[in-house]
């Protein structure tokens, strides 16, 4: 199959921006493993080479059996497309009227959040990444900084003064003053703030938690750190809103629903098997397994294409 991925960021995209641009990377890496025709338009242009067997095109590319988009990067030509949508657009103040039925959504939670069937769960590359089953004395939290406290700081932090442990806040923004809020605000907690961090001291950081402490206040569409920590082999302590119930099983992890939830999660969080957390994201949380399912939906919406069933 040959298929388009249009999208507006920087290839690769940023580790510590938005992770639908991520996500992206990884499926087109997983198509061309499959063995597809991928071309990739980048609004934003390329600062290295794509992955093997991925061509880069420009905006004016036709050709392609396809196309594979996010929001604002909808082919014109009236051709077959998908579009992914990685969030609950709401949150920006947007309307969920503007979905259309050839959106597929990265979970099943937020597909329901739409009213659609239509998702297909994220996935990562283990390659980032590595298994510890060896743990320091920490609990990690990591988000974009403008975003720290919709995805709970404040109750991590609440959580590490009134229970003694030692909380390692990470994650950088674009903007400069969201820096420097979270920067204040960990030191005023007694949290370790450490910034941005990728590579292998993002693969190390993740290893070596206890735990994930994700309490996120929002309709969580996802949540790409959380499948990040299982494939480190560590365990997750997450709310009970959005994808987070459908994402993280008892064998795996913690669902919140109150203060009392979370202190016992926390004390109670070496009983997880690291083993069983890297397992689940293996099998749930590959890309390959990803990119097998959007050629799935691709062929679905091929077929309502020649059955004259436009979007």
């Amino acid at each position: 199959m040959r298929v388009l991925v249009s999208v507006l960021h920087k290839y690769p995209a940023s580790v510590g921006g938005p992770g639908g641009g991520r996500i992206f990377d990884f499926v087109v890496k997983g198509l061309a493993e499959l063995g597809h025709e991928v071309f990739y338009h980048l609004r934003e242009g390329a600062s290295g080479p794509p992955p093997e067997g991925v061509a880069l095109v420009g905006h004016d590319f036709a050709g392609a059996d396809i196309v594979h988009c996010r929001r604002g990067t909808e082919p014109a030509n009236g051709g077959p497309w998908v579009l992914t949508c990685h969030t609950d657009i709401s949150i920006w103040g947007m309307s969920r009227g503007e979905a259309t039925s050839n959106w597929i959504y990265i979970s099943r939670t937020l597909a329901e959040t739409y009213g659609s069937e239509r998702y297909v769960i994220a996935g990562i590359d283990p390659s980032e990444l590595v298994y510890s089953e060896t743990k320091g004395d920490y609990f990690l939290f990591v988000a974009a900084a403008r975003m720290m406290m919709d995805k709970g700081l404040d109750i991590a932090a609440s959580l590490s003064r009134r229970m003694g442990f030692r909380l390692v806040v990470a994650g950088a923004d674009a903007n400069a003053a969201a820096v420097e809020r979270v920067a204040s605000f960990c030191k005023e907690n007694g949290a370790e703030y450490v910034g941005e961090v990728y590579g292998a001291r993002k693969a190390e950081l993740f290893a070596g938690a206890k735990a994930l402490l994700f309490p996120t206040k929002l309709n969580e569409a996802f949540g790409l750190v959380m499948a990040e920590a299982l494939m480190s082999g560590t365990p997750v302590i997450c709310s009970s809103n959005g994808a987070c119930p459908e994402l993280i099983s008892p064998d795996i992890g913690f669902v919140c629903a109150s203060e009392a939830d979370y202190e016992h999660a926390i004390e109670n969080v070496e009983r997880i098997s690291p083993q069983r957390c890297r397992d689940k994201a293996m099998s749930d949380y590959h890309y390959l397994r990803m990119a097998k399912e959007y050629v799935s939906e691709y062929e679905k919406e091929l077929s309502r294409r020649q059955n004259g069933s436009a979007a």
